[in-house]
């Protein structure tokens, strides 16, 4: 994918090919751009299970003309009987199986919330439609991936043992191969009963009474009652101020902080270019300062030890950037963590715009799947600590530590940018070297998500905290930050996963909207 496609009638774009279509074909029939997201989302959970499931939590930034984003956090909490004293004797969560799934599963209700705000959008597309792809998909089939085969065959030894899973994914005791058709038809009874009695089914009704009796019945936490106090909240986004754009991004307990704090230092360093040793060095280091921060702060919203949105003082982010050397690393490793998750914007004819992440944590999540309904459960829960005195310690009800970030742009000339990607502590660094190279340095936006990349510490479950380059870097630039005291680790795939699949999509004050899919992904822009 070398070349920025556009059109005016409107845009989806996904990780996965089907859900992009799912969601372009809800455009095409009037739909806005909360429905084309919620019918590609409930598709790429089907489609895409090893990156994400309506057993995971979801975050939303939904903007209308005119007016400023508003927030979605649909994450859900951890049980009530999910205390440290269930651990006792571990030094850590497990991080599978049925002790791994012990926090409620948000993002069915986050589609619902963000179905309420639409609502007065115009006329709703009925619900039943919405999720008619993802049941097509679930009850016919679809064909496997190379991710989801990779996944599957390189965790297979920590995932086949596990709960429901081997009956979901696997052919007996076979990993399935790419292309081979999978069928999933409990999880299309779920999306179906789901469109008939509501979304709420899933939380308090006959859908929620069979998740919650498996759920106990397999050794979790969650109970019934943890489904049925369950509701998605409507939150004001964090805001970066940049020259000529605001930048918005999700609130604790998402790290979209780091996001926001990392272009907020390297726009104060004056870097002339794109993709040269000071593009590269700059937003490394502007990254280790906003992991320090994030991991300083980053918490349930009800706990923070610090206003995260007075780390993104102009005054406070001139500071951060001062202390970043042009020429000299500063020491690293922190602690990293990991995560598998998925990006999907969309933008509709009335220019409504969409930034949406869904996620199971890890890939495939806990590893369990519920066999009466289908439903793969996240290991969200295990970013808590067992240690009382650590910031993210396990409490009932507390919402864990998340990854997952969409971001949005609005720039002062019209433009609208949803923007994000997947992967884990790549999430913020992948965000911030998209919409640098679009936004500061003028490259077209395809190009900006097809250029090379890098990370700085782990994910997709590595265990390595080097500055990791995609192999298409060049080479003196590679050489050039390991002069500099970063610890290199070239890749050897040009178009590597750990880099995550990243996407954009911005719309034009004529109503043009442009978009970019991934080549490192399974997926496309789709329009009307």
């Amino acid at each position: 994918m070398f070349h920025t496609l556009s059109a005016f009638g409107g845009m989806q774009v996904a990780p996965h090919h089907l859900a992009a279509q799912a969601g372009r074909d809800i455009l095409r029939e009037g739909g806005n751009a909360v429905e084309a997201m919620v019918a590609a989302a409930a598709t790429i959970a089907v489609v895409y299970p090893h990156m994400n499931a309506i057993g995971g939590d979801g975050f939303w930034l939904i903007r209308e003309p005119g007016a400023d984003p508003v927030a979605i956090a649909a994450c859900g909490p951890a049980a009530r009987l999910a205390s440290r004293d269930l651990y006792a004797g571990r030094t850590a969560i497990p991080e599978r199986g049925p002790l791994a799934a012990l926090t409620v599963a948000g993002t069915v209700d986050g589609w619902r919330t963000a179905l309420d705000i639409a609502g007065t959008w115009g006329r709703p597309l009925p619900l039943p439609r919405l999720l008619a792809e993802a049941i097509r998909h679930a009850r016919d089939g679809f064909a496997v991936t190379t991710g989801q085969r990779g996944l599957v065959r390189g965790k297979f030894e920590a995932l086949a043992q596990l709960p429901g899973f081997a009956d979901t994914y696997l052919d007996g005791s076979r990993v399935l191969e790419v292309g081979e058709r999978l069928r999933l038809p409990q999880l299309a009874d779920t999306l179906e009963a789901l469109g008939q009695r509501g979304l709420r089914d899933f939380y308090e009704g006959r859908l929620a009474e069979r998740i919650g009796d498996e759920l106990e019945r397999i050794g979790s936490p969650l109970r019934r009652e943890d489904l049925a106090d369950y509701r998605a909240a409507v939150v004001t986004p964090l805001e970066l101020q940049m020259r000529g754009a605001r930048v918005f991004n999700l609130p604790p307990p998402t790290q979209g902080l780091a996001t926001l704090m990392i272009l907020g230092q390297f726009e104060r360093l004056d870097v002339g270019a794109a993709d040269g040793f000071e593009h590269v060095h700059g937003l490394v280091e502007a990254t280790k300062h906003a992991f320090r921060a994030r991991d300083r702060v980053v918490t349930d919203p009800r706990r923070l030890p610090a206003d995260p949105q007075a780390l993104l003082d102009p005054g406070h982010l001139a500071a951060l950037a001062r202390q970043i050397d042009p020429l000299q690393a500063q020491p690293w490793p922190d602690p990293p963590s990991q995560g598998d998750t998925i990006w999907m914007g969309a933008i509709d004819r009335e220019g409504r715009a969409v930034s949406f992440i869904q996620s199971v944590y890890w890939e495939f999540g806990s590893g369990v799947v519920l066999r009466d309904t289908g439903i793969g459960w996240q290991n969200r829960g295990i970013a808590f600590s067992l240690d009382p005195a650590a910031l993210n310690t396990l409490e009932p009800g507390r919402l864990p530590f998340h990854t997952l970030n969409p971001s949005m742009a609005l720039f002062d000339d019209g433009r609208v940018m949803p923007f994000g990607t997947m992967g884990g502590e790549g999430q913020p660094q992948t965000q911030a070297a998209v919409f640098s190279r679009y936004a500061l340095f003028g490259q077209p936006l395809q190009q900006a998500v097809t250029a090379p990349r890098w990370l700085l510490g782990r994910t997709w479950g590595d265990s390595s905290t080097s500055l990791k380059l995609e192999a298409r870097v060049d080479p003196a630039l590679a050489q050039a930050l390991r002069a500099a005291g970063h610890r290199v680790e070239v890749l050897g795939d040009p178009f590597s996963n750990t880099m995550g699949h990243a996407g954009a999509l911005v719309r034009h004050r004529d109503g043009l909207i442009e978009g970019a899919a991934d080549p490192r992904s399974d997926g496309i822009v789709a329009a009307v």
